[in-house]
Formats: structure tokens, C-alpha cells, sequence
């Protein structure tokens, strides 16, 4: 299977559906369809070959779709760009993925001169926004106009569709490949679900599209015949405006993001009773958050999807009946029908029911490995099964319950931030002679940020200016939001520091023993 295959199936059976909605601008499926062609052959005309990567650095919108689509129809590697990252963060992945053109809009065009100082191996950046194009960089729409369509590279199968930049455990991001076989096994499997998606709707993209978890609608939406419509990004009036300008019927909500959405003032004020479908994930629903969305939107179903980008991206899903059951509300679901799910001990050896280990998963979905990384790949892929670092128990009936994070990793606003990562850049800091990073417990967000510190002797410096450093290294999610300072951090017996005992004191009170 192949990407643009969605492409030419619904060339030949709905030309004329509209495809994707902008503002104001509408496109059919042979309309963008064309478009995708030509910007095929611009690449080509810039020097793409096969397997070069392109990236793009830019908000949602429908030129984000057609670069989604164009770059496989090139032949080549989509490589989205994470656009809260900083200018070092971004460079780094530039430069370990070798990537030769970049898609930039007006959002973030400021943004490319520092960035070109820290990667020099750029051949191409092409504008992609709706004003007038910087004399530096190359007009999207002037390559659209003046590029001829090429013939679909028909890029497929075990074929590397993207490389998807994760936070990294040891401190830097991580190249997560995957296969168009990967993303499309897994859109498959979720689709024969047949209770989470709308047939013949309208899909928001809302979440950023450098997310999979938004490519993931993308196709799923392709294959349920939608029409999409993309917002910029997120605001909770925006959301509430969209869905009732243009009637849609599914959508992806983070629960932070659904937060935000039931606690505006005038969201009675908006018609939302056309959403029939809510896809939710990165954590459980509150029940009180669960209540007012139902009461908000009661016409809507709603799943959620546990997974991460190596598993392209589900793994299982509460389905919609599921929600009946308040026991099942924090459970993350069964395992998807295209994948196989366990819980291991260390040796790696299938645990009882109700016993924690780690989650493992394992099938089609699964990704090719990590970008240049064989021993990380080969860690995260031993016995044929993807090591989630995700720690859980699966009840009788198959339910998997997500308890702890072994990788340290946080989820805060659906964005992850790998503690690891945020304790390399304060240890650098003169002030600081050891750390540690938790997440803890926000009302907005789920989880924040939170840094334990040990001072240098005789050193002095305050949470906001650990924040200030922070901000001149790492993206403004990573940052730490709250700051403690202590004399020292508990060990174990071998040198390793106890976060367990330091989280005791934020996660006592929750259900959730994680971060």
C-alpha cells in the first residue's frame, strides 16, 4: 500500500467532494489532487530524488496536506518539524536527517535565518505562506503555477514515509521512522473499529500537523471520505467557531484542549450539535471533564486512542460503549485490531493479569527503527516487540491501564517533553549541581513541568532566571514550569536518583501514579 493511493482511489469515485477548507479557500479532490502533482514536480525541479528528505516548518493549513501527499508522490521522505521547538532544536533534526529542501510559512519565516546558522546543508527553502514571498526563498504558489505535474513515484510498501522527531531520552530528539505500511495498517485497523469515525464527514485538524496523531486523521478521514478543514492552530473560540461554520462532525481534542474549550464563557453561545465523533488521547478524561463534555457536545461519541509515534502512532482504543462503564473511564482500552499488546516483566516474559510490567506491542504497525540509531532501535525492538517504557497492568477482560511512565517521560497539553532532555540543559546552568524532573499534577494541562534542584556551594539563582536559561535552549513546553530547591536528592544504593519518592508528594491525592 502507498500513501497517495487514497488519492487516486478518490480521484476515480468522488473528484468532485471537497477536499480541504482554509478560511476561505475550498478545494475539490481533483483540484488538490493537481496541485499535489505539480508540487511533485517542483520538488524534482529543485533536485529531490528518491529518499531525500523534505521537511516543513510551518502551522496547519491546507498547503500542509499537499506537502503531506507531494513529497511521497516525489518519491521522497516527509521530515515534519516540530514548530515550537527552538532554532537549535529544529537545526538538529535538519541536520541528522540530512534534509535538502524546506517548507516554511509566514509564521515562522523569521525564524529561518537562525536556523541556517546552525544547519548549513539546506539546498531549498520554499515559502509557503499567503503574503508576499521573501526574495531569500522561493514562492510556493510561483512553483505550483510553473511546475508541471509528475507522475505518482507510487512510493509504498516498507518504503520510508517519514521520519517523526520525537524528544529524546538521553537528551536530544530521536528520528522515529515509519513505513507507509505502518501508518496505513494502523489506519486500517482502528477504521474496522467502525464506532469513531464519521462516514462522508468533516474532519478539523485542530492539533498540529506535525503531530502523526494528525496524520493519523488525515487518512483515517481519507478513507471515510471526509472533507478537512484546518485551523491555524488551537484556540478554544476558534474550535467553537469552526465546528459550527462548517458543521463538523469529528475531531481530535486533547484534554487540556477540551479544558479550555468547556470553561469559555460563551461556548453556549455556539452550535456544536454537529460533532458526532471526539477522538481524545495523551492521557485519561477527568470525570468531571467527562461530564461537561458530554453535556457540551451530546451528540458526540467519544474514544481515545493510547499509542506513541513508534507505533504509528495506536496501540489500543476505548471505544465509545466503553465510556459506559465508569470502571473502564481511566483505562487506555483494548488492544487496536491491528495490534498485539502484552505486559513483560525485565526478562521480558508475559506478567498475570493485574500485575504491572511494561507495555509492549508488536505488528504491521510498528515502526522501521530510529533514524541512524541501530542500538536504540535494536533496545526498543528487542524480541520483535516495541518497549513503550510505559508501565501498566491488563485487567481480565483485556483493558490495559496505563499506572507509570518507566522513560520518565511527561505529558503536559499533549506535547511530551522527555525529562532527560530538560535535566541536560539545567545541568549546564554554573548554579546548578544536580537535578531532577517530574511532572506533577496541573489542572490545565494535566501534567507541568516541575524541577528539583541542588545548588552549587556558595551559588545563587532563582526559578526565573533557571526558567530564562531554559528558554535560550529548549522549546517553551519543555521548560519547567515550577522550580524546588533542596539540599540534596534521594538515592538508591546505587547512585540512581529515586523520582518515585520525589513525585510522592504532588501524586498522593490522584488516581495517576505518573511522570
Amino acid at each position: 500500500m502507498y500513501l497517495t493511493q487514497l488519492l487516486h482511489q478518490a480521484l476515480q469515485t468522488d473528484p468532485d467532494r471537497v477536499f480541504t477548507i482554509d478560511g476561505e479557500r475550498t478545494r475539490t479532490v481533483a483540484e488538490s489532487a493537481g496541485r499535489i502533482a505539480r508540487l511533485a514536480g517542483a520538488l524534482a525541479g529543485l533536485g529531490v530524488v528518491s529518499g531525500d528528505r523534505v521537511a516543513m516548518l510551518s502551522l496547519n493549513s491546507d498547503r500542509y496536506v499537499e506537502y503531506l501527499f507531494g513529497v511521497s508522490w516525489a518519491d521522497a521522505v516527509i521530515t515534519p518539524i516540530n514548530n515550537r521547538w527552538s532554532d537549535t532544536e529544529i537545526a538538529y533534526a535538519l541536520a541528522e536527517s540530512e534534509t535538502c529542501v524546506l517548507l516554511v510559512d509566514g509564521a515562522f519565516s523569521t525564524r529561518v535565518d537562525g536556523i541556517r546558522e546552525r544547519y548549513r546543508g539546506l539546498d531549498h527553502i520554499v515559502y509557503c505562506g499567503d503574503d508576499i514571498c521573501p526574495e531569500t526563498m522561493i514562492g510556493y504558489e510561483q512553483l505550483i503555477i510553473e511546475s508541471g505535474p509528475a507522475e505518482d513515484a507510487r512510493r509504498g510498501g516498507q518504503d520510508l514515509l517519514g521520519l517523526f522527531y520525537t524528544g529524546g531520552t538521553t537528551g536530544s530528539p530521536k528520528g522515529v521512522m515509519l513505513s507507509h505500511n505502518s501508518v496505513l495498517v494502523n489506519a486500517l485497523g482502528c477504521f474496522t473499529t467502525g464506532d469513531w469515525l464519521t462516514q462522508h464527514g468533516r474532519m478539523l485538524h485542530v492539533a498540529p500537523m506535525f503531530h502523526l496523531a494528525d496524520l493519523f486523521l488525515l487518512i483515517s478521514g481519507a478513507l471515510a471520505g471526509h472533507s478537512h478543514v484546518t485551523l491555524p492552530g488551537f484556540t478554544p473560540g476558534g474550535v467553537a467557531a469552526a465546528i459550527e461554520q462548517h458543521r463538523i462532525t469529528d475531531v481530535l481534542l486533547v484534554p487540556s484542549m477540551l479544558q479550555q474549550i468547556v470553561d469559555q464563557p460563551d461556548i453556549a453561545g455556539f452550535d456544536l450539535s454537529s460533532v458526532r465523533h471526539m477522538l481524545y488521547g495523551t492521557s485519561p478524561i477527568s470525570e468531571s471533564l467527562l461530564e461537561r463534555t458530554r453535556n457540551l457536545f451530546p451528540r458526540a461519541a467519544l474514544a481515545q486512542a493510547y499509542g506513541m509515534t513508534e507505533l504509528a502512532p495506536v496501540a489500543t482504543i476505548l471505544r465509545p460503549a466503553d465510556h459506559e462503564d465508569p470502571s473502564l473511564r481511566r483505562s487506555a482500552g483494548r488492544p487496536a485490531p491491528h495490534a498485539e499488546v502484552r505486559i513483560v516483566d525485565e526478562d521480558d516474559a508475559e506478567v498475570p493479569r493485574g500485575v504491572v510490567g511494561e507495555i509492549v506491542a508488536r505488528g504491521d504497525h510498528v515502526m522501521l527503527g530510529y533514524w541512524q540509531r541501530p542500538e536504540d532501535t535494536a533496545t526498543a525492538l528487542r524480541g520483535g516487540w516495541m518497549h513503550t517504557g510505559d508501565a501498566g497492568y491488563m485487567d481480565q477482560r483485556g483493558y490495559v491501564f496505563v499506572v507509570d511512565r518507566i522513560k520518565d517521560m511527561i505529558v503536559s497539553g499533549g506535547e511530551n517533553v522527555y525529562s532527560a532532555e530538560v535535566e541536560n540543559v539545567l545541568g549546564r546552568h554554573p548554579a546548578v549541581a544536580s537535578c531532577a524532573v517530574i511532572a506533577v499534577p496541573d489542572e490545565r494541562w494535566g501534567e507541568r513541568v516541575h524541577a528539583v534542584v541542588v545548588r552549587r556551594p556558595g551559588q545563587q539563582v532563582t526559578a526565573d532566571e533557571l526558567e530564562k536559561f531554559c528558554r535560550e535552549h529548549i522549546a517553551a513546553y519543555k521548560v519547567p514550569r515550577s522550580v524546588d530547591f533542596v539540599a540534596a536528592l534521594p538515592l538508591s544504593g546505587a547512585g540512581k536518583i529515586l523520582k518515585r519518592e520525589l513525585r510522592k508528594a504532588y501524586w498522593s491525592e490522584s488516581s495517576r501514579q505518573v511522570g
